[in-house]
């Protein structure tokens, strides 16, 4: 028995190391980011022991599933500094995106998570990687109607139907926001809900990680019509 759980843990490694190399072939980083993006794995694996930050279905694939599709964001808006990360969950991909450009003058990723418990492991992922990003408790809608100031971009994933993030994020388009908003096989039924009501100017992406993953990228959007 014991011999059956050393040899599952040993596979267990080996599936992580490998889905690792694999993750950093699809998105290749700079050591030191690598270095944090470990050490942010290891709390994810942590604290995942205790409440619910991912589906444990995605755990062994926690390298490609989470944080490779979070990293593609960067080559979408290569010259963002301000950042705002709508239900960020576990820190995809916000955290991530903070992981990544951690030394960069000018870089602030905000986190935007409702749920508590999710909240306090992003806060402490946040000191223990010492990485430019702050945490905020709060509903999505309450953190975009009190923001002042401009952000480059606006992410969410897995969050919400695009016609609700549009409605959500509105208040950042106008003032210059880029959405980058991971979706899946049916963003295109998620569009044309969303031009009901919306007048958008988009592009989809096929994502890296995913072969039927589109990132609607959003350079304006004006609501039209009624609600």
């Amino acid at each position: 028995m014991a011999r059956s759980r050393e040899k599952q843990k040993e596979s267990s490694g080996a599936d992580a190391s490998a889905d690792r190399a694999r993750a950093l072939e699809i998105v290749p980083a700079a050591p030191k980011v690598v270095e944090r993006l470990d050490r942010f794995a290891v709390l994810v694996r942590q604290w995942q022991s205790r409440i619910n930050l991912i589906g444990d279905s995605t755990l062994a694939q926690l390298w490609t599933r989470h944080i490779a599709d979070s990293l593609q964001l960067l080559a979408l808006a290569p010259a963002a500094k301000i950042w705002i990360d709508l239900g960020s969950g576990a820190g995809f991909p916000g955290l991530v995106i903070a992981c990544a450009l951690a030394g960069q003058t000018g870089v602030r990723v905000h986190l935007v998570e409702s749920n508590a418990k999710k909240a306090a492991f992003l806060r402490e992922a946040v000191r223990q990687l010492g990485v430019p990003a702050e945490v905020h408790a709060e509903r999505a809608e309450t953190f975009i109607a009190a923001f002042q100031g401009r952000a480059d971009v606006v992410t969410a994933r897995a969050l919400a139907p695009l016609a609700e993030l549009l409605e959500m994020a509105a208040p950042l388009f106008k003032t210059g926001a880029k959405g980058l908003f991971p979706k899946g096989q049916d963003v295109e039924v998620e569009l044309t809900q969303a031009a009901k009501c919306w007048t958008i100017e988009s592009t989809l992406v096929p994502s890296r990680t995913s072969p039927s993953g589109r990132i609607v990228v959003i350079q304006s959007a004006e609501r039209h019509g009624r609600r």
